[in-house]
């Protein structure tokens, strides 16, 4: 059974948390519409001498979301996440953590790295934490150590993906959980949310088709690239960040470097640290075919709503 937070929405899906790309704006739109946003602590940029930029963020989104339920008790915003970098090179993440326990953020996104003082800092706040994965070793350590569910990350799925098929990465975590669990990889419509869930996931996870939205913070060439690109425009490597990932083929010619030859490329030889690679080489998962125009990010949550509907109506006739 799903916690009461991840119960009632009106679709069973989270937005990802995009680096670069998720911010209040797509955050806001994404919860009145009725699907779970996030974004990741660290897309809150630091300027010195400034109020820490995460305070304003969560600040802005819980009051617009207050003030959206208040005017519309009978239409409630679906509750947003907040993704942390557990990384030990992460060096903001104890502050980030006081800053999202002091606001009592409802649902942590926990990435590279299972820390269980997150976990306890989540509960201790009345949040929930989900903890991504991309194999079933990841998946047990990650509730070994406190998380209350997982976020399989599968082949498919845009930026850090993983590399096993939806099918056993499902099969594998629910032989043993029964907690909550999302999927991500390649779901761009509401037919891909409903298979989700009759492989056995909980809830759908989508990044990529957000990107192509009105109050996605993503340069207007990449949106008009996702729109123009299909599944095998994507090339995955591991060249620019030292981590495997999903990537527009077109933002890497754009870059001067051929995607057929990356395998044979020199890494020591380009100036891509983290950050610069990803405003350069543009990330993107497979299901990016079902993207076909530029819009608000509630139409696209209209579009997935209606086509969910539709799935059940076929899938499950009366």
């Amino acid at each position: 059974m799903l916690p009461p937070i991840l119960a009632n929405l009106r679709l069973p899906v989270m937005a990802s948390p995009m680096f670069i790309v998720s911010g209040p704006e797509l955050v806001i739109a994404q919860c009145k519409a009725g699907i779970i946003g996030s974004f990741p602590a660290l897309n809150a940029r630091e300027k010195a001498g400034e109020p820490a930029m995460l305070e304003q963020w969560l600040t802005r989104i819980s009051e617009e979301l207050d003030r959206h339920n208040q005017a519309h008790p009978d239409q409630p915003a679906a509750p947003f996440a907040v993704n942390q970098i557990v990384h030990r090179s992460n060096a903001r993440l104890e502050r980030d953590i006081e800053i999202c326990h002091r606001h009592k953020v409802p649902i942590w996104i926990t990435s590279l790295g299972a820390r269980p003082e997150v976990n306890a800092a989540a509960h201790d706040c009345g949040g929930i934490a989900l903890h991504d994965v991309i194999n079933n070793t990841f998946a047990r350590k990650a509730i070994d150590k406190g998380a209350d569910g997982l976020i399989a990350v599968a082949a498919g799925a845009g930026g850090h993906a993983g590399q096993q098929s939806p099918f056993a990465l499902v099969q594998e975590i629910r032989s043993w959980f029964d907690g909550p669990l999302l999927l991500s990889g390649a779901i761009a419509t509401g037919r891909a949310i409903l298979a989700a869930q009759v492989m056995g996931a909980d809830m759908a996870y989508i990044g990529s088709p957000f990107i192509a939205t009105a109050e996605a913070n993503a340069q207007p060439d990449y949106k008009q690239m996702i729109i123009e690109s299909g599944a095998e425009d994507i090339v995955n490597s591991s060249l620019f960040t030292g981590v495997h990932g999903n990537y527009l083929a077109p933002s890497i010619r754009n870059a001067g470097l051929d995607p057929a030859a990356l395998a044979s490329a020199d890494p020591t030889s380009m100036d891509f640290g983290a950050a610069k690679a990803w405003s350069k080489i543009w990330g993107s998962g497979q299901g990016i075919g079902a993207v076909n125009e530029i819009q608000p990010a509630a139409a696209l949550i209209d579009r997935l709503a209606d086509e969910y509907a539709q799935a059940r109506r076929a899938v499950f006739p009366g």
